[in-house]
This record gives C-alpha cells, structure tokens and sequence, in this order.
C-alpha cells in the first residue's frame, strides 16, 4: 500500500519534494507507515537479533553472579589501580546517556523540526544507557546491597554519607537526571501512544496503549497542556544535562592524581557526551533507518546535519586533549608530564594512539559533503568514534591510576573474564532493550511527521500562491 497522498502531485515535482521529508504523505499515511513496525509480528532477523542479544544478558547475569558471591576480587583491579573496567564503563555510559536528552532538549528549545525523526532514539538511548551506567558504581561497592547508605535518610545511628565524595554526589545527580529523562520522554510519547491506541488489531493491543497514553483524546486543552509541560521539562533537562556530565567529571577533576586534576574536565566531558551520543545515534538509526522503512522521514539531510554536529564536537574534543597537554606542559610539574610522556610512549602508547585516529582524525571525514551522506562511511566512522571514546575513558581511568606518585607500586592492569563478561552483557543487554523498544513503541514521532507535513504544505502553497501573482517568480 502506498504511503503518498493520491490527491496530491506524486514525489518528484520541486513543489512537493522537502529535504525533511520524502514525498507527501498524509495523516493516516504517516500513522500507518511510522506504526507498522510496531503493530505487525517480528520478522526472523528481529528474533535472532533478539535471542543474541538475551545470550548475551544471560553472559550479564552470570558475571553479576561471579561479583556478588566471590567478590569484587574477580575483577583485574589491583594496587593501584582501584578503578578500572567499572567505572571506564560507566563514564562511557553515563556520557552517552547524556547524551540522548540533551539532543533531544536543546533541538527542542532551538525549535530545530528535523530533531523529531532522531529525539525518540536519543531519549529511548539515554533511558537504558543510565541504566547499564547506574550497575557499575554498585558493584563497585562490593556490597551493593548497602547501597541506600549514600542517600542522607533519617538513620537511628545518625550517619550521614560523607558529601565530600563524588561517589555521593553522582547518586543525587545520576538520580535526579534519570527521573527527568523518563519523564521527558514519556511526555512525549502520550500523544504517539493514543495514536497506536486507535490503530491497534488487537483488543489487547488498544487496551494497553489506552492505558499508557492516559486518556489522550487530541483535544485542543490537551495539546496545550502537552506542549507546555514537555517545553517545560526540555528547559529542566538541558541544564540538569550539562550539571550532572561536570558531577561526572569531578570525580577525577577533584584528586591530585597526575593526569586527573585539571580544569578542562567539566567542559571537556561534557563536550565528548554529545560526541559520543550523536554517533550511538548514527550508529543505531542508521540500520533501523532501513529495516523500518522510515528513509522518508530519516532523509539524507539528517545524516548530513547528525555529521555536521560530529565534526563540531570532535574538534571540542580535539581542543580537550591538546589543552589537557598544553597543561600538562605549561605547569612544568615533572608528574603530570610523565604522565603526558607515558601516554606518548608508554604501555599503553598504542591505546592512545588508537583514541586520536578514532577520535581525532575520523571525524575529519565530515568536510567533505559526499562523505557526510554516505550511509556506509557514516556507520563505520560512528562506530569507530564509539571504540574512541570507551578507550579514551579507559586511558583516563586506568593509565593514569597505573602510575601514581610512587614507582614502587605502579602495576599494569589486565582484565579477566568478569570484566569483559559485564562490558560485553551490558551492551547486550543495551541492544535487547532498544530492540524490544523497536517493537513496541513508535521508533520516530508520528504527531511531529504530521505537523511537519503541514508547516511543509503552508510554505509550498504560499510559494504557489507567489508564483501566480503578476511579477512574482515563476
């Protein structure tokens, strides 16, 4: 069934064509392209996708298992390096968690129309990446089930958490970021949700999405209470963002450890939480792109501008690292530039040269428009940014804590099992829920399509109506 509007001229004629959208499509056409994933039965690669992907959470569970029975002793961590693959991993996460709101948010704000083909991936991203992040610092505990001792609560004993530590400041950050992220994208999602209410097959379908979508009827009341709220937790998440990435970051900025303790972390992080989260995006929305039949809304445009802001923050952090050396140097602290020369040259020189192709000169490529459109090169190089950035967070981590101020107790860090088990599960378990979030929630918003279809159709008859007064253009 086509998807094109039969009363209008076909996709093809300059006045119908849009870099946002492909054709012309009408309500119920959108309704039923942009639900049919969601309301028709998976298909084979979805399930087999599915089943890996429940593989590798079991792999999850095994290695959470391993660290509650045996202890955080299962790990690589050593004298000195207390931190390693956990909180690398949740640095990683946390990032592109931010990530996802704070592109959804500020495009919002900036009133940018072609954030409503990406914002439901950003804000589904960042939901279950907060979640993979929140695991590692409680592992990291050793009893996790103590856990409630970082929240100040009216103990008998009257111990409160020491707000000193970092530790305590991401609970309240990380807590409070999550709570507003769910929110946002649940608001967003109720006027969607009452559309796939009215389009379900099945009574079972239309009376769960009846009750997600709250009673949503459309009416006018409703739309301006909807628009006011989601505005208003845009506003609250855009800063909140920007605040918890810096929390983030001082839990290293605020040691005296050498490769630790500068001035260019809070920004710096918070500029590689948005280059890490817009190539997750370019990573996933690229293959969905095409398995959900959306290229008429995911047009060659958003690629082009998803590039265009990759190469923007590659270069904020291409300017992170050379301050963090200009730094390193300018101090003439005989510490921080060993620090600096074993990054250079040291055991893990390969790593850090690793980071600056991925990280520096892939992006790059993005000056060339031929190279911002091509489907292929844009995946690969998203996916190359991510491997940078996990090793970037990795070298912060473990290179820097591997060699401290004395020599005697310096100590190289090798991963076992459990550590790869939890990185591996938690990407696994990150693809499981994207995958069911695929199925049962519109990946792209279908009431943002139609009121961009609109504003389109005004502009295209204003021009008409240009075009046919005496002197106006042709």
């Amino acid at each position: 069934m086509s998807t094109a509007d039969p009363q209008v001229p076909a996709p093809g004629d300059p006045l119908t064509e849009h870099p946002l959208l492909e054709g012309r499509h009408s309500d119920r056409a959108y309704s039923e392209s942009l639900l049919a994933f969601v309301h028709r039965p998976p298909g084979r690669t979805w399930w087999a996708l599915l089943a890996l992907g429940l593989a590798g959470t079991a792999l999850l569970v095994v290695a959470i298992c391993a660290t509650l029975f045996v202890g955080v002793g299962t790990w690589g961590n050593n004298i000195p390096v207390a931190w390693a693959f956990g909180i690398t991993n949740f640095v990683w996460w946390i990032g592109i968690g931010h990530a996802g709101t704070l592109i959804s948010a500020i495009l919002l704000l900036f009133q940018e129309k072609w954030r409503g083909s990406i914002n439901r991936f950003a804000e589904a991203m960042t939901l279950f990446a907060v979640t993979c992040a929140g695991l590692f610092p409680l592992l990291h505990l050793g009893r996790p089930w103590k856990f409630y001792w970082l929240v100040p609560y009216p103990s008998s004993l009257r111990a409160w958490p020491q707000f000193r530590s970092p530790l305590t400041w991401d609970i309240a950050a990380v807590g409070t970021y999550l709570t507003v992220s769910l929110l946002f994208w649940f608001v967003g999602l109720i006027p969607d949700l009452a559309t796939a209410r009215d389009t379900a097959r099945t009574p079972r379908a239309r009376f769960w999405y009846g009750l997600a979508s709250l009673g949503w009827r459309g009416s006018a009341r409703h739309w301006r209470q909807w628009r006011t709220g989601y505005l208003l937790l845009a506003g609250l998440a855009t800063p909140l963002v920007v605040s918890v990435h810096t929390i983030v970051s001082f839990d290293f900025a605020v040691a005296q450890l050498p490769g630790w303790h500068t001035t260019i972390f809070p920004p710096y992080f918070v500029a590689g939480a948005v280059f890490s989260g817009f190539a997750l995006v370019i990573t996933l929305l690229i293959p969905a792109r095409k398995a959900l039949g959306i290229e008429h809304v995911v047009t060659p445009l958003h690629l082009d501008n998803m590039a265009k802001v990759l190469l923007a923050t590659g270069w904020m952090v291409t300017y992170g690292y050379i301050q963090e050396h200009f730094f390193a140097w300018f101090s003439a602290n005989p510490f921080e530039l060993h620090a600096t020369e074993a990054e250079f040259s040291g055991p893990y020189a390969p790593l850090f040269w690793m980071q600056v192709f991925c990280n520096v000169l892939v992006p790059q490529l993005f000056w060339f428009p031929r190279m911002r459109t091509n489907v292929a090169v844009l995946w690969v190089a998203s996916l190359l940014i991510n491997v940078g950035m996990w090793t970037e967070r990795f070298l912060i981590v473990v290179a820097s804590l591997s060699m401290d101020f004395l020599p005697s107790s310096w100590a190289a860090y090798r991963p076992t099992w459990v550590d790869w088990s939890l990185l591996g599960g938690t990407v696994a378990f990150f693809g499981t829920a994207f995958l069911l979030f695929l199925k049962f929630v519109p990946a792209v918003s279908v009431s943002e399509m139609k009121e961009l279809q609109r504003e389109v159709d005004a502009s295209l008859q204003f021009r008409r109506e240009e075009g046919t007064r005496p002197g106006g253009a042709p």
